[in-house]
């Protein structure tokens, strides 16, 4: 079926959203720190006529002040469609030479000034979201029921501003959405594309924290000590068979030792060693049986190390977060959308990642259908060029991640408006 040849979008409005684009770009913030964001993107959506709640959600930690924006669109009766961007940048030092990089540094979680960069395409996010929001409120007289836009801060963090704005009654104060939908950069993925994956999509995410214990002394006499060092290491090691040996082969799962702290002086040995970790997998199952193994293969090297009881090692599950799941029948209606108004040759199926999204939580574990779409954000010459070169097209949080904004922006207001016409079908 051959496309829609009509742009939703004008020249002179995707001028004007690009250079919002492009100042968002230039000032990104941290998680929980995206004060300036969300004022930015509830004026907008206020002077587009949404009913706007901004400063909504509640985090875990008392000193942080959630920056949620809600924004509702109330257009006669059918159902509700939830849809969702991001705001949050990420802690990388921009290298892509734009002229409106960000030069941000700001104080994190932690007191320390980092430089500031949007390296996942949460910018792109946000903007599309201020098109699609335009478009639907010109459409009203093709759409009935409520549209409601959510503008979400700290996905990047384990303290998830899906989870804040759930926590703080999202559902409860405004409504329950019947659909729940958002659309992520592809950094690999040509613009004027869309691509999808029906069922898992992303993973199930677990952060752990595993402490090890010993008994410190002088790095000459490790004799008359226990070196928590070596324990970390041979656990490290150990924890290596978990996926090769004990999950079924056709589950995906990832355990990932990212951190070791330990010592202070090569000549002592500690008195303890944490270890973090991020274990991946799409199966709750599978989830379990991995954390089950950690503390059985942990605790029993322990023993085996000679520590005393209350000196084992202790695992600490920091966070676990769901899938992805795209519901198949959302996403296949949404795909022969995509298809009518884009062109068969430009929606395509992809393949399950192992990364992971807080967007999994809007779902209600998977009670609400919901999908997340890839939106192709990359020159196609570009990645021409690359493939001749056989270099790497730079990935999500790369410092020289840069976005194809115009293509990707006419693309991505045309996909979501289209769908979220389709989902608000006047009855």
């Amino acid at each position: 079926m051959p496309p829609d040849s009509n742009d939703m979008v004008t020249p002179d409005q995707l001028d004007h959203l690009e250079k919002i684009y492009q100042q968002l770009h230039a000032a990104p913030e941290l998680s929980h720190f995206e004060e300036k964001t969300g004022q930015f993107m509830a004026a907008r959506l206020r002077a587009l006529g949404y009913a706007v709640t901004d400063q909504f959600g509640h985090y875990e930690n008392p000193h942080w002040t959630c920056h949620g924006v809600v924004a509702l669109l109330k257009n006669g009766p059918g159902p509700t469609v939830l849809y969702r961007a991001d705001m949050d940048a990420l802690p990388v030092q921009e290298q892509t030479g734009l002229p409106y990089a960000s030069r941000v540094a700001m104080r994190n979680e932690n007191g320390e000034e980092v430089p500031v960069m949007h390296a996942c395409g949460h910018d792109l996010h946000c903007t599309l979201l201020l098109g699609v929001a335009a478009q639907m409120q010109q459409r009203a007289a093709q759409w009935s029921g409520t549209l409601m836009l959510v503008v979400q801060p700290a996905e990047e963090s384990t303290d998830t501003g899906a989870a804040a704005m759930l926590r703080a009654g999202l559902y409860e104060k405004f409504a329950r959405p019947d659909y729940v939908i958002a659309f992520h950069s592809h950094a690999g993925a040509a613009t004027g594309t869309i691509h999808y994956v029906s069922g898992y999509a992303m993973a199930d995410v677990t952060s752990l924290q595993i402490t090890i214990y010993g008994h410190g002394g002088h790095g000459a006499a490790p004799h008359l000590c226990k070196d928590p060092i070596v324990l970390a290491a041979e656990i490290i090691l150990a924890l290596q068979t978990i996926v090769s040996r004990e999950i079924d082969p056709m589950e995906p799962a990832v355990i990932t030792v990212g951190a070791i702290h330990g010592g202070h002086a090569r000549n002592i040995i500690p008195e303890e060693v944490s270890l973090e970790l991020t274990v991946r997998c799409y199966q709750r199952s599978v989830r379990k049986q991995i954390i089950a193994a950690i503390r059985r293969i942990t605790t029993n090297l322990g023993r085996a190390a000679g520590m005393q009881e209350d000196r084992l090692p202790v695992v600490k599950v920091l966070l676990c977060g769901p899938a992805v799941y795209n519901d198949p029948d959302l996403t296949s209606r949404a795909v022969q959308v995509f298809r009518r108004v884009l062109g068969e040759e430009s929606v395509k199926p992809t393949k399950p990642v192992m990364g992971a999204e807080d967007f999994a939580l809007y779902g209600m574990e998977q009670k609400i259908p919901s999908a997340m779409f890839w939106l192709g954000a990359v020159a196609p010459e570009r990645i021409k060029t690359h493939e001749a070169s056989g270099t790497m097209l730079p990935q999500l949080h790369a410092p020289e991640y840069a976005i194809d904004v115009r293509p990707a922006l006419r693309t991505g207001i045309k996909a979501a408006t289209s769908l979220l016409l389709d989902l608000l079908q006047q009855k």
